[in-house]
């Protein structure tokens, strides 16, 4: 299935209000979902026998900088007996406060791999994912501080009396 029959598909199923971009330059077209229907989204793009993109093969969390203050979240999903390749984008404005987290759908109840995926996200870069059964940090330790992959994050000097470069 093509890029724009994917389009057509989602538009009729979801109205047109579910794509609100698309991004066609670059080695792989985009399309841009409304960041509350992405599980829903996904799971049509799962279940579909016309689509059927069975696997999600990554996910990340990206800051957009100090400037956009928008937070969003890429999804790579594959077809595996399609041999067909879609990306999705979600993204929304946040204040950067580490008091009100990026929020955005969780999708493991549609890709059980998003669970991991998620938490990384949500370790380096401070998005939360509502609905996500065991949201914590995955590969830093529990009590640091701040999300190292933000465009304003500042490493501290020390971790527990260890110096760090």
């Amino acid at each position: 299935m093509s890029f724009e029959e994917v389009k057509l598909l989602l538009t009729e199923k979801f109205g047109t209000d579910v794509i609100i971009g698309e991004e066609t330059t670059g080695l792989q077209p985009a399309l841009l979902i409304e960041p509350d229907k992405i599980a829903e989204v996904c799971l049509e793009l799962r279940n579909n026998s016309s689509t059927y993109f069975d696997f999600l093969s990554s996910l990340t969390g990206v800051d957009y900088g100090l400037e956009a203050n928008r937070f969003g979240v890429v999804y790579h999903l594959a077809s595996i007996p399609h041999q067909t390749q879609l990306t999705l984008k979600i993204s929304r404005e946040n204040n950067r406060s580490l008091d009100d987290l990026p929020t955005f759908p969780s999708i493991t109840s549609v890709y059980r791999t998003a669970d991991w995926h998620e938490r990384e996200a949500y370790d380096l870069t401070g998005i939360f994912f509502e609905g996500h059964p065991d949201l914590r940090r995955i590969l830093l330790p529990d009590d640091w501080e701040g999300f190292p992959l933000r465009k304003d994050y500042k490493t501290a000097e020390y971790y527990k009396g260890i110096k760090i470069d």
